[in-house]
């Protein structure tokens, strides 16, 4: 097991895993790493690079930088708290995070977009700087978010570690989907037991339970929210938040007893707008495995719960649990990373990972769930990222809802075989990381190519 269920779903903030919460982890770091070096400076400061300076602005990523160097993090954000300690920052020209003495700091200028100087490692790079009374640098690090909240420093990437602490042997150490199928045909074990004994080698059973009761709560609690919620979403892209009209006019339709059968297709679209139209208000969501992504996985488990006639909530686990082991798979074996391989890296595997998922709780075998899971993701090759004005909007929004569609789409697919089809979900997720080395920078979230500049008013 490469990655815990609690690295792929993590509780954030919006509008982004990777230029939101990646910058705002990083931060904290660095002020960790301060106090660990005992660094004494008068004022600290950042830069951003690659797609985080050219999408930063609609990414909220400089406001995330600050936040995290105010002592904030993503899972424990306190949307109220932020904006009175930003007000008092502006106002001083001071940052004092919890342990710290006071730094000098400039919310205009501390963070600095670098548009020219592109870093090596990954395409979403930072550097943060200490400085004494001179402007002296007494400290810097280099750090890359590369996806879904994960965060390494230049050296912790050169070294190729992995990007979290993976602790104890798990029982089931697959590397890929043919390890996977594998270990459940000599185990007798299906993807989702399997890691959940993974999960087991470092946590307790109620410390599991608990987490997932919580993933499922706040990702439900996103779709309700987003349900209820209408006006304008923030950005000047002056985007009119849609899932509570559709949602109603739903209702209204069901009431009458008179939808055509293809409807279906509209409540889960619904589902997953309500997830990401929070996500683009910068509310509370959980990485699936990303931001940009979260409406996919939480739109089918809703659809599941809503209407699949069979459905229990004690599917619930399960569900989550082989969604988790599918991406923990991509992201091992490719990336999650939208600057890094376009939203085939991020739809493209929400929507595996929810495939594989629904076909579990369906009764899918672990065949027919490795096959649910390559169907969603071979259809999204070469998706690009191309979000107009660096937001997690257009067209991100809509995109989840079709990422859902398309799962459902796979998990059906798969169940009406025996498992067996020419591409494993190995190869397509080796072709996914070709495909995105090969991609255009200007169609991995830089907001150069695409939608991004071909609406002239935007």
């Amino acid at each position: 097991m490469f990655l815990s269920i609690f690295d792929i779903f993590k509780v954030g903030v919006g509008p982004s895993s990777s230029h939101t919460m990646g910058p705002m982890v990083a931060a904290s770091r660095f002020l960790d790493q301060l106090l660990e070096h005992g660094i004494k400076a008068e004022s600290i400061g950042a830069s951003l690079h690659g797609s985080l300076a050219f999408t930063g602005k609609g990414h909220h990523t400089d406001y995330a930088t600050i936040m995290g160097l105010a002592g904030f993090k993503p899972d424990t954000f306190d949307a109220d708290a932020a904006a009175a300690a930003l007000e008092e920052i502006t106002r001083t020209g001071k940052i004092q995070p919890e342990g710290h003495p006071e730094y000098l700091f400039n919310p205009k200028t501390a963070v600095r977009f670098d548009f020219e100087r592109a870093l090596s490692g990954h395409a979403n790079g930072m550097v943060l700087y200490a400085y004494d009374a001179i402007g002296t640098v007494l400290f810097e690090e280099t750090y890359y978010s590369i996806g879904g909240g994960f965060v390494q420093t230049a050296s912790e990437l050169a070294s190729h570690l992995p990007a979290v602490d993976q602790g104890n042997p798990a029982p089931f150490p697959f590397k890929n989907a043919d390890e996977m199928m594998k270990m459940s045909a000599k185990s007798g074990k299906s993807i989702a037991e399997m890691k959940w004994d993974n999960e087991l080698a470092n946590m307790s059973a109620h410390e599991l339970t608990t987490g997932i009761t919580k993933i499922w709560s706040v990702m439900n609690n996103c779709i309700e929210q987003g349900l209820k919620t209408d006006g304008i979403l923030p950005g000047g892209l002056f985007v009119k938040r849609r899932a509570k009209g559709i949602h109603e006019s739903l209702r209204r339709e069901q009431s009458r007893n008179i939808a055509p059968p293809h409807i279906i297709n509209d409540w889960m679209s619904c589902y997953a707008m309500a997830v990401n139209e929070q996500n683009a208000a910068g509310a509370q969501v959980v990485t699936a495995p990303t931001n940009g992504a979260a409406g996919v996985v939480p739109a089918t488990l809703r659809y599941y719960l809503d209407h699949v006639p069979t459905a229990s909530m004690k599917k619930i686990p399960d569900f989550l649990l082989t969604a988790a082991a599918i991406g923990g798979l991509i992201k091992t074996n490719a990336s999650i990373s939208g600057a890094e391989v376009g939203c085939q890296g991020e739809v493209g595997s929400a929507s595996a990972m929810a495939a594989a998922a629904l076909c579990a709780v369906l009764g899918g075998t672990t065949e027919q769930i490795e096959n649910a899971a390559e169907i969603a993701l071979e259809h999204h090759l070469g998706m690009t990222c191309d979000p107009i004005k660096g937001l997690v909007q257009a067209p991100c929004i809509e995109r989840n809802g079709l990422g859902a569609i398309k799962a459902v789409s796979a998990a059906s697919l798969s169940l009406r075989g025996d498992g067996t089809h020419l591409v494993s979900l190995d190869a397509c997720i080796e072709t996914m990381r070709q495909t995105g080395l090969d991609m255009n920078e200007k169609y991995k979230e830089t907001s150069l190519g695409g939608l991004a500049v071909n609406l002239p008013q935007c």
